[in-house]
């Protein structure tokens, strides 16, 4: 298989709609395991990282998931190509760089492998939408395929073994990708980042470590991996972000109520350069389909037009817009394809309804905010009760 065919397949994270969610756009589980016995990837000769991609190669492509998918040597791959896999979040900037590596992509996308990146296995699941839970079943059955097939690093006391110490122990990320847009234009994000810095957990931009949170999104993260089980990591970040998403739409609520002239004017302003520029860079993408997908959130766009949303939010990437145009292209050039990709798609959508709301109506809003935030909980809760009870069976 092909990277455009496997790109092109029908996937969660581009087109299902029903996984498109307000504030949440997307969840992932990522896991760090080594081969016991071979030297780590940062120490490792060619010859040696060589016999841990064919150890893996024989484990990986007895699983079902993966067989159905693609098997891609990263050093062979077109640069073109890898920063397509980069901007689809399927490998890591620091794989694309490096020798040796490979990748194991499903057909679906929720699933991928790394090897040979910083430690010799990277797994991770991607789902579409707030569902730590069901990204964590799967990516803890792919694990255990792996640990029947390979001898993995392992201490009892210190857990899994991995290069970078702050992954030791369970080896676990856990990460959801949030559009924080109310808590941005209300200025109260920086209150949130020290608060979830403050407690052991991480912030970061589009692309993950040292990136942007370019279009108010931002990935948020577990930072410790030892001392703690994977249940108490998944459920200590799931706590906090059903707190982030209520104070995000709180924090809409309030720009609603008070300054609701200001964020309309905002997001027309952002509808606007969609529908009608000629040039337009990827920064400046990404902040006018933020306020294209509040406008969806919030009532001006119809829901239903998110899914288009989100999908824009990748393929108004550099490297998605030259596969799109099916050439290399300067800034300039770029900046003009990506203004026609966006004038084409945002012209399907219908006129934004622009309705100031009375106390009333903002008051059934938060109300029904907080029932569907408690909702969610509860839900949760009784999964997470399943699951333990299943497990004591």
């Amino acid at each position: 298989m092909k990277i455009i065919e496997l790109l092109n397949a029908e996937n969660e994270l581009m087109r299902n709609i029903a996984a498109q969610q307000p504030v949440v756009l997307s969840t992932r589980i990522r896991l760090a395991r080594n081969l016991a016995g071979h030297p780590f990837p940062g120490r490792a000769n060619a010859g040696q990282k060589r016999a841990v991609l064919e150890a893996c190669h024989h484990a990986l492509r007895t699983v079902p998931k993966l067989g159905k998918g693609g098997i891609f040597l990263v050093g062979a791959l077109p640069n073109a190509e890898k920063a397509l896999l980069v901007e689809r979040h399927l490998i890591s900037k620091e794989l694309a760089e490096s020798k040796g590596s490979a990748v194991y992509i499903s057909r679906d996308q929720t699933c991928s492998v790394m090897v040979n990146e910083e430690d010799h296995l990277r797994l991770q699941v991607m789902r579409g939408g707030f569902h730590l839970k069901r990204a964590w079943k799967q990516a803890e059955q792919l694990d255990a395929a792996l640990d029947d097939a390979l001898h993995l690093a392992f201490s009892n006391e210190l857990g899994y073994l991995t290069a970078c110490p702050t992954n030791l122990g369970t080896g676990l990320r856990a990460s959801a990708m949030l559009h924080l847009a109310g808590l941005v234009f209300s200025g109260n994000m920086d209150k949130v980042v020290r608060a979830l810095s403050a407690d052991g957990i991480a912030v970061r931009g589009w692309f993950g470590e040292g990136s942007d949170a370019s279009g108010c999104i931002f990935q948020i993260s577990n930072q410790h991996t030892l001392g703690y089980s994977e249940t108490e990591i998944l459920d200590r970040l799931t706590l906090w972000l059903e707190k982030i998403i209520e104070q995000e739409e709180n924090a809409r609520l309030r720009l609603l109520e008070y300054d609701s002239d200001k964020l309309y004017d905002q997001i027309a302003r952002g509808l606007a350069i969609l529908k009608n520029a000629r040039m337009l860079t990827t920064a400046e993408a990404m902040t006018s389909l933020s306020l294209a997908r509040l406008a969806c959130d919030i009532g001006v766009l119809p829901q239903h037009c998110r899914a288009l949303i989100d999908r824009l939010f990748i393929e108004s990437q550099p490297a998605h817009i030259m596969s799109t145009a099916g050439k290399v292209l300067e800034g300039g050039a770029r900046d003009a394809v990506r203004a026609t990709l966006f004038r084409e798609s945002i012209a399907k959508l219908p006129p934004p309804s622009f309705t100031v709301l009375d106390r009333n109506e903002i008051d059934e809003l938060a109300d029904a905010a907080k029932t569907a935030v408690l909702s969610k909980c509860r839900n949760e809760k009784r999964e997470r009760k399943k699951e333990e009870d299943k497990e004591e069976e």
